[in-house]
């Protein structure tokens, strides 16, 4: 890794020499100017990780130089050098954007300057880690990398780029696994707060005993372990988006708090009189139904309407059956690089499967069966015996009456006969060859036309399967 290149700027060439030689010693390399002229001019030839500048000299004071350079540089961190009678205005010059200030003439002055140009450095290298996930983060939130094309997934994407840069509370609802929080994050992103905090709580997660100290904060001693004065979810989020994940499951008790938090912008941390103000986003999901909930008397009317200013509904994944192709490739990307793998594709068994599929897990249970899928296959192409036999012989789109629907051909129905006996049969096949009145060979060749010739074969009782010709034999033979 290169050196940090730190610029050092004083009229008293004694001092400046001495600083020069403490940060050589350390590892920096070095440049000096006599002035803040020279300085500029230095800083327009070269970059640098960091400038020290003495405060006052002749021309151009440090404060001034301080100004210029975050004028024109405004992620250059700069270190003050004063003298005991200047560090007031040293004290001054933090406040417009100086890192720190190191004194001059100390006993300590060598270590003091080793010390805070290490931190200001550290300081600067986290600055621009941060700057570089939030800017991953806002590239994966984009409304480009969302994956959705079907029109009910772009009304979502409308809405979102509708009222993100709002003040308005938004209620996300939707099933579990439908992307509630990916929307949350999405709204975050994709507004003016992107700069600020997002801070995600699980309403579902926290005992009732803990949730007001989660969502306000404490005092130290205001109850028993209450060790330290901490900050809750609302104060971080200051200046950002606070994410109530599941928000149906807030205690009665709490509800009429945090509608005067949405209202008033304001509360007080637990045993403190204090009133804090906070500028904070509020985005609310859920699960459930929640004017049922108010019908029955588990949730708040009023906190209720200051939620769902604007309410984004996530469709199940059986609304958006044709964006699980893309879908598909999406989690295969994401897990060959997890995991080391080369997986190009999906075959067309296999993702008919998918397609048919009712996902009552929706989106996170289809990424699940993906991953499962790409760790365990031993080819470049995912097909059947990849996936769980649950997932083989699962309830396809709108099974019911024990899979009689009109509309399916005698083809599916009966490879979803074939497949429910196997379950029931616990993969037996010798035994569900009996209960379908088929031969054994007749079951082979039938799993080997769905491609499901391995979804079976724990079982101990059955025998591998022997090679199987071309052509099925029809059922009943």
């Amino acid at each position: 890794m290169a050196a940090k290149r730190i610029l050092v700027v004083d009229d008293d060439s004694y001092v400046r020499g001495a600083t020069e030689e403490i940060l050589i010693r350390k590892g920096y390399e070095v440049d000096t100017a006599p002035e803040a002229t020279s300085a500029l001019r230095k800083l327009e030839d070269r970059d640098y990780d960091l400038l020290l500048s003495d405060i006052k000299m002749p021309g151009m004071s440090g404060q001034e130089l301080l100004e210029s350079v975050k004028a024109r540089w405004p992620d250059m961190h700069v270190i003050l050098m004063t003298a005991h009678s200047t560090v007031e205005g040293a004290v001054e010059a933090m406040k417009k954007g100086a890192y720190d200030y190191i004194q001059k003439g100390s006993e300590s002055t060598t270590l003091e300057t080793e010390l805070v140009v290490e931190r200001a450095l550290k300081f600067q290298e986290t600055e621009r880690e941060n700057r570089r996930l939030r800017s991953e983060l806002q590239g994966k939130y984009s409304f480009d990398s969302m994956i959705g094309k079907c029109h009910n997934m772009e009304k979502v994407f409308d809405l979102i780029e509708t009222v993100a840069n709002s003040r308005a509370t938004i209620l996300v609802t939707g099933e579990s696994g439908t992307g509630k929080e990916l929307v949350a994050r999405a709204l975050h992103y994709n507004s003016s707060r992107m700069n600020g905090p997002f801070i995600r709580l699980n309403c579902a997660a926290l005992p009732k005993d803990l949730m007001e100290s989660e969502l306000f904060g404490h005092e130290k001693g205001a109850f028993t372990g209450a060790f330290k004065q901490t900050r809750g979810r609302f104060e971080m989020a200051h200046g950002g988006s606070l994410l109530l994940d599941e928000i149906s499951e807030i205690d009665p008790s709490l509800q009429a708090k945090l509608l005067r938090v949405l209202q008033e912008r304001e509360f007080e941390r637990i045993g403190s009189s204090q009133t804090i103000k906070v500028d904070v986003r509020i985005i609310a999901t859920t699960n459930r139904d929640l004017a049922k909930e108010v019908a029955e008397g588990n949730f708040r009317e009023d906190l209720f309407y200051r939620l769902n200013v604007i309410e984004i509904d996530v469709p199940s994944l059986r609304e958006r059956r044709d964006d699980i192709p893309a879908l598909v490739q999406s989690f295969i990307t994401k897990f060959n690089e997890d995991n080391g793998k080369n997986v190009e594709a999906i075959d067309e068994v296999a993702l008919d499967l998918l397609m048919k599929y009712t996902w009552p897990g929706n989106v996170r249970e289809l990424e699940n069966y993906i991953e499962r899928a790409v760790v365990v296959s031993r080819g470049q192409v995912l097909g059947v015996e990849d996936f769980s036999h649950k997932l083989v012989t699962g309830p396809a789109a709108g099974d019911s009456d024990g899979g009689l629907q009109v509309g399916l051909t005698v083809h599916e129905m009966e490879r979803r006969l074939i497949m429910k006996t196997l379950e029931a049969c616990h993969g037996n096949r010798t035994e569900a060859a009996t209960q379908l009145a088929i031969s054994s060979r007749t079951l082979r060749n039938k799993l080997h036309e769905y491609g499901a010739m391995d979804a079976f074969k724990e079982n101990g009782k059955c025998s591998p399967p022997s090679p199987c010709p071309d052509t099925a034999e029809p059922i009943g033979t």
